[in-house]
């Protein structure tokens, strides 16, 4: 019987393991961890987001620094703005909310953060160390979806894998994530010959591609663990709705455990950026990694 990968249930689990973490914290340094999310303009999306992320934050225990700005905010203020954060050392974690106003250059912005500080993993550095195989801060859907790959089959090694999605948020960062944990991995996208028949033949499938069902479920392997990252709105039956990239209904039919949308990667990802604020919070500090 395919098993449905409960994302929730196993972000909270995560939150109780940072919670419990944090008073240790407190007490080697006398404050809590401290995470600085930068919001641009009033995106009604994004505005939940960054609301969602000081909520958890503050319910997990650590300090909320949320800095709200007119969308019409230049360049050169919002790089004085993060040098003020890196430099602040009640903030242990930068993150920027993207996407920005077109006249705003995200890369310049996100390099700007001390890697240290990048809890959204998307540092130039923060690349290179995982592709170098080196300690650092990793993306944070990326982190979220090999959590739920290893708690559903334990050791990744020796397994085959396709991405399907190159991003720099989620396709490349997890195939890097992959590689680490000895997968043979593939990397597909829009122009992939044979796509079906390359998903066919993965034990792990990662779909991260933002179309509507675009995997279908007779593509999928037997047995085969899907994680699906991909959210798009669509109409049915007169109704909207929230699907992936996978068509859920067919491919649960064949493979062993699958995510569903909603409820499967998305709470991974508010959580692994505690996550990855606590790591910064401890590494900055020279304390030990906290046992998660």
């Amino acid at each position: 019987m395919t098993k449905i990968i409960d994302g929730k249930a196993f972000a909270e689990g995560l939150g109780a393991k940072i919670s419990q973490s944090i008073p240790h914290f407190a007490e080697q340094t006398g404050r809590r961890p401290g995470l600085a999310v930068v919001l641009v303009g009033t995106d009604p999306a994004s505005e939940i987001y960054v609301r969602s992320k000081g909520r958890m934050a503050r319910k997990l225990g650590m300090e909320s620094f949320e800095h709200i700005l007119d969308e019409g905010v230049s360049q050169e203020e919002l790089l004085a703005l993060v040098a003020r954060l890196n430099a602040d050392d009640s903030v242990d974690g930068i993150l920027i909310q993207l996407p920005l106003p077109g006249h705003l250059d995200s890369l310049e912005l996100v390099s700007a953060i001390h890697p240290a500080k990048d809890v959204d993993g998307l540092h130039p550095v923060s690349a290179g160390l995982l592709a170098s195989g080196l300690p650092g801060l990793v993306s944070c859907t990326p982190l979220g979806c090999l959590m739920l790959l290893e708690s559903v089959l334990g050791s990744l090694s020796g397994l085959d894998a396709i991405v399907v999605g190159r991003s720099i948020l989620v396709g490349k960062p997890m195939a890097q994530l992959l590689l680490a944990r000895n997968c043979t991995v593939t990397i597909a996208h829009s122009r992939t010959a044979n796509l079906a028949a390359k998903v066919a033949q993965a034990d792990i499938v990662v779909a991260a591609v933002g179309q509507a069902d675009m995997i279908k479920g007779d593509w999928i392997k037997p047995g085969a663990t899907v994680i699906d990252v991909g959210t798009s709105r669509v109409i049915r039956d007169g109704q909207q709705k929230l699907v992936g990239d996978v068509e859920f209904a067919s491919a649960a039919k064949t493979a062993g455990a699958i995510t569903p949308v909603p409820g499967g990667v998305g709470p991974m990802t508010i959580m692994t950026l505690m996550h990855n604020t606590l790591l910064a919070a401890y590494r900055r500090n020279r304390l030990a990694d906290p046992a998660l």
